[in-house]
């Protein structure tokens, strides 16, 4: 619009300059100007410093995936089972890896249409008019429709249809193994999620009952400085250690609902869902794993899903170079179409049909297809390091979470042994307390000692079982309902052992 106002110049060279300078310095200036508004409010911030004031649209909620299932989240007494259950139901990653394997599948389905002959309906037709016919043979003018059937077929390709089927297949592996992985990555998180709360739940309980033995030490302070036998001092040691004991009490509180917090968002839920946790308060069944680290390696090696889905795709790539070099050597393909002409003219209606054989050569293309190659071969040595850096990688998890689980065991047994030579020393010094021939600091020494040792029997059994799972899962055998297949031995009672 801006060009037509512009009325046409006597001097033509110099006005169409200023013209065109006149075009361009317009597009340019509508080009690079951002749009200053959208929905009704400022398109960004006035200023660095200024705060952009959203619209309404900008803050729709996004809708729910329609692949979401429904939910029914027991509201009271949930296991490890429900939770795992419940995690891998309302997991977006186990949708997403499951839609993607899915969506490999079909890749390859399509990989292998390409050895199938092609079929095809067409219909060519329409009227017609011959200026310079010879009205006693065809008329001038003519209507012709022609419905035919045609069969294309690749004959040979040296090898690009097998390099891509090849590829779609271990695409498809990929897809399908990443899929296992991630069902193993999401119960890991649950399982973690539900032993963090466990040992918060079990460290709450133990400094409940701390507080309640600081109580019990106060009130024997409190008695013995009434009969006199006990300075003021006692009762105030005792009631610091009190206070100190409530303070504890409240972080472990804290702490359990923070790990409840994490079981929600490893069941897909918000913090604040109607669902409680059972409490599990059962004896331990601790057990030693009864292989070595090297046959745990190589278990590893040889069937965790993610390593054998980096092998996959290396092998993909390898594949893909397959398919680079195919496209530099010709193709020969080999079709037939057959139909019938309606026409009114007679002499143009009858049968038709025919038989091909086609050879394409690529002859240059700007060398496009030799660099293809060269970034096909060296994107194949990418996933090939990338996958011998996730099997250098898995032996270190598998090594670490070994000597950690060897590890937990021992603390199990060793927590054990503390928490009773701790019980019966508090016992003891509260006795000596009151028959007046210990003192306060004995006693609050040993309520110390006591509710390190309630803590540290509760962490070391939760712990166990978080590095049974850890270890579980570095190996490749952690299943969708938590359970091990690794082989567990039961530990010797320490009594046996003296």
């Amino acid at each position: 619009m801006s060009l037509a106002l512009i009325p046409w110049p006597r001097r033509g060279r110099a006005a169409t300059v200023s013209l065109l300078a006149f075009g361009t310095a317009g597009v340019s200036a509508c080009a690079t100007t951002p749009p200053r508004r959208v929905d009704h409010v400022a398109a960004t911030p006035a200023a660095p410093g200024a705060v952009w004031t959203p619209s309404a649209p900008a803050q729709a909620p996004l809708a729910a995936a329609r692949s979401a299932p429904p939910l029914d989240v027991p509201t009271a007494g949930m296991t490890l089972a429900d939770v795992l259950a419940l995690a891998l139901q309302n997991s977006p990653q186990t949708r997403a890896s499951w839609a993607e394997a899915r969506s490999a599948a079909a890749t390859l389905g399509a990989a292998r249409g390409r050895w199938l002959p092609t079929l095809s309906a067409d219909v060519v037709g329409g009227p017609a008019r011959a200026i310079s016919a010879n009205p006693a043979r065809l008329p001038a003018q003519r209507t012709t429709v022609t419905p035919s059937l045609s069969l294309q077929y690749l004959l040979f390709d040296f090898g690009g249809r097998a390099g891509a089927t090849s590829a779609a297949r271990e695409a498809l592996y990929a897809a399908d193994f990443t899929h296992n992985a991630t069902l193993q990555g999401v119960v890991l998180q649950a399982e973690q999620a539900y032993f963090q709360f466990q040992a918060g739940t079990g460290l709450v309980a133990a400094a409940r009952a701390t507080v309640e033995t600081a109580r019990a030490n106060l009130a024997a302070a409190a008695r013995r400085h009434e009969v006199g036998v006990a300075t003021i001092a006692d009762v105030l040691q005792a009631r610091t250690a009190l206070a100190q004991a409530q303070l504890a009490y409240q972080d472990a509180d804290a702490d359990a609902q923070a790990a409840r917090a994490s079981v929600a968002v490893a069941m897909g839920l918000p913090a604040n869902a109607p669902f409680a946790i059972a409490p599990d308060s059962g004896a331990t069944p601790v057990q030693a794993i009864a292989a070595d680290v090297d046959a745990l390696i190589a278990q590893a090696v040889r069937g965790r899903p993610d390593l054998a889905a980096a092998e996959a795709l290396a092998r993909q790539r390898e594949a893909q170079v397959r398919v680079a070099r195919a496209a530099q050597w010709p193709g020969v393909t080999v079709g037939g179409a057959a139909g019938r002409s309606f026409s009114n003219a007679e002499a143009l209606s009858g049968r038709t049909y025919g038989l091909t054989v086609g050879l394409s050569v690529p002859l240059f293309n700007g060398q496009q297809r030799q660099y293809d190659v060269v970034a096909a071969s060296e994107d194949a040595v990418a996933a090939g390091a990338r996958a011998e850096r996730l099997r250098l990688e898995t032996i270190a998890q598998v090594f670490t979470s070994y000597h950690a689980l060897r590890t937990a065991t021992q603390r199990v047994g060793t927590s054990a042994e503390l928490l009773a030579s701790a019980t019966q020393s508090e016992q003891v010094a509260r006795g000596r307390y009151a028959e007046g021939v210990g003192s306060i600091l004995d006693l609050l020494t040993a309520q110390t000692a006591l509710a390190d040792a309630r803590a540290q029997a509760v962490l070391a059994r939760w712990q166990w079982y978080a590095s049974l799972a850890q270890l579980s899962r570095d190996t490749g055998v952690l299943g969708p309902t938590g359970e091990t297949r690794l082989p567990l031995t039961s530990v010797p009672s320490r009594d046996s052992d003296r």
